[in-house]
């Protein structure tokens, strides 16, 4: 009896696959998805859009001959398949964990992986570059880019579906259309995308046409009606006409996992005549049954039992489930309130809201920026909205932050969920954004230490008439077990003292305070009383207690942020010309932080308790004065 993975055991580049017959990919196909959900159940991670993508990409490296053909994958959470069949296998089954295989594409990891993914949206125009690039060095490379339906309607997308007929005739561009991004699509263009899917009609005039001109002679005038007749039927049975109009041929729809033909396709269309989409329908958590039901659900997620679908990941309040219960709360009290997500309604607790209150939830898709300019014409229109996006992937709104909400002091609240370090690695780490916002204009920061403190916090935002930016982590406090029944209290911006001492201080942001407290116990098992402050406020920073504590003893600061830009940077700057002793910082530090669990992670970068115990114990001599951790 062969073993489950005989034919994945063989396969050790896309050379081996290519030694496979047509008919022996099927087989090949139930062994990645046996391997899919037996990895992910064990480490967590992206589940639901690897089952979707099995065939195509098993095809893609059965037509083309990477790595010397590009394969531009976008986003990079479907690339699981991709590295299965680049000699990662065994390196797959430490998906995610530290030293492991990472969740995402990295050309670090693989010359497979030809450009890096993390985010959303970027395949089409890195794809356009190295096409172009191709072309310049005279090379017969091919370039496909393969891009999501849910990443299509994401800005930079357009922009580069916008540029590709006008710089090349030879980018393949596969359209992975599963109906989904994280939640589920929305607005014009997947809409249009799910007519194509449903009308069949376009395709039978076409062929019907081609059928009955072959059959009379050619010539200049029929051949201009043949065009014709063809434009024709686009516009009245083929919204992706679209695509055509943009200088791009539009092929498909083509089933997703139907391997034969899809391979005959790619083959065909391999060497085109001019830049082309080919549209490809998958669905999403394919082979799974509980993955079919609940996509969303199994698109990112903890380890699970596989026999039941079933999480083993926090439970409990969390912060985002906290968010989902106020925003509930605030909906009841606020008629003006407008609740704003870029494709994550589940990630950030708002799937009871939207369903509650669908008149008051906007999902804009991947679309930050639209996102973010989309609530400040909001607020300018008397509505209160509230924003809800993880801490890394606001990066990509940086400018509309500040140009179109900012300078205008406009009350939009942004609620970064994610903020600090997450196991999916460097894409994903939400440790660089208060580096950016620390110094924008009319900002408001705040940082809640737990789940009730939260709550307070978004009702005082509520409040304010200015630009709020409240950011808090994955997961809870494990501090709060349900959110307080008593009304939200106004959160005052001095900061918060926890505990006294008089040998040092720390200054503690979010859910780090409970990590100093923590700090503080062991410390004073060993003849160290410490004081520990809630900071609350990065802006406005309560600059005077810190330095009325400054200038009696030493200064720690604990940040799950980067130290360059945070609250590390606002102590420094805050002290640099009033008299203090010894400053240290504990946060991570202006490097590449790896994929791993936190705790790990914490460990190596000299940030779990025990390390930062027995520095603060070492800290007496004035050399290791504003030292960076």
């Amino acid at each position: 009896m062969k073993n489950k993975t005989a034919l994945l055991d063989t396969i050790q580049s896309p050379a081996d696959l290519k030694k496979l017959s047509v008919e022996e990919l099927p087989a090949l196909a139930s062994e990645i998805r046996e391997v899919l959900i037996n990895t992910v159940s064990q480490t967590g991670g992206h589940l639901a859009s690897n089952l979707g993508v099995v065939e195509l990409t098993i095809a893609l490296h059965y037509v083309f001959n990477a790595p010397k053909d590009k394969l531009v994958w976008d986003v990079g959470h479907q690339g699981y398949v991709h590295k299965l069949l680049t000699g990662r296998k065994e390196l797959f089954r430490k998906l995610r964990n530290y030293n492991g295989c990472l969740g995402f594409l990295s050309p670090d990891e693989s010359e497979y992986d030809c450009f890096g993914a993390g985010h959303a949206g970027t395949a089409i125009s890195a794809a356009l570059g190295m096409a172009v690039a191709a072309e310049r060095r005279g090379s017969d490379e091919k370039v496909v880019a393969i891009i999501g339906d849910g990443s299509l309607n994401c800005g930079i997308s357009l922009e580069g579906l916008n540029n590709v007929s006008a710089n090349t005739r030879k980018l393949i561009i596969i359209l992975n259309d599963n109906k989904m991004s994280i939640s589920q699509n929305v607005g014009a263009i997947p809409s249009s995308l799910n007519r194509i899917i449903s009308g069949r009609g376009y395709n039978r005039v076409k062929n019907m046409a081609k059928m009955i001109m072959s059959k009379v002679p050619a010539h200049h005038g029929i051949n201009r009606l043949i065009n014709k007749i063809e434009e024709t039927a686009k516009s009245i049975f083929l919204p992706g006409v679209f695509f055509e109009e943009l200088g791009l041929r539009y092929i498909g729809p083509l089933d997703g996992h139907d391997l034969p033909r899809l391979i005959r396709a790619l083959d065909v269309l391999k060497n085109p005549g001019r830049s082309l989409l080919v549209h490809v329908i998958t669905e999403k958590g394919r082979g799974y049954q509980p993955a079919e039901d609940a996509p969303e659900k199994f698109h990112g997620l903890a380890a699970f039992d596989r026999t039941t679908g079933k999480s083993n990941g926090e439970n409990g309040l969390t912060f985002s489930g906290a968010f989902g219960k106020t925003m509930l709360e605030l909906a009841g009290k606020e008629p003006g309130l407008a609740v704003i997500t870029a494709a994550m309604a589940q990630g950030t607790g708002l799937s009871e809201f939207s369903s509650k209150y669908p008149g008051k939830f906007y999902d804009v898709g991947i679309a930050e920026e639209h996102a973010v300019v989309f609530a400040a014409g909001l607020a300018a229109a008397g509505l209160r909205p509230v924003v809800a996006i993880y801490a890394t992937f606001i990066q990509r709104a940086l400018d509309c932050v500040f140009h179109d909400v900012c300078l205008q002091n406009l009350p939009v609240i942004f609620c970064l969920d994610r903020s600090g370090i997450v196991e999916d690695g460097p894409t994903h780490h939400g440790i660089n954004d208060l580096a950016f916002f620390r110094g924008l204009p009319n900002l408001t920061i705040m940082t809640p230490k737990d789940e009730n403190e939260l709550r307070d916090m978004i009702f005082t935002a509520y409040e304010m008439k200015s630009p709020v930016i409240i950011r808090y982590p994955r997961g809870g406090s494990k501090k709060i077990t349900e959110l307080s029944a008593a009304p939200p209290a106004p959160v005052k911006t001095a900061a918060e003292i926890m505990r006294e001492g008089k040998d040092g201080v720390i200054w503690a942001m979010g859910p780090e305070v409970f990590t100093a407290l923590d700090i503080a116990e062991e410390l004073a098992k060993r003849n160290m009383e410490i004081t520990v402050v809630n900071t609350r406020f990065l802006r406005p920073f309560d600059a005077g207690l810190l330095k009325r504590q400054a200038a009696k003893m030493p200064v720690f600061t604990l940040e799950d942020c980067r130290t360059v830009g945070g609250l590390a940077s606002e102590a420094d700057e805050t002290l640099i010309n009033s008299e203090h002793k010894n400053i240290m910082h504990f946060g991570w530090k202006s490097e590449i932080i790896p994929h791993g669990p936190t705790e790990k992670l914490r460990e190596n970068h000299g940030l779990g308790k025990n390390e930062i115990v027995e520095k603060v114990l070492r800290f007496k001599e004035p050399s290791e004065n504003c030292v960076l951790m």
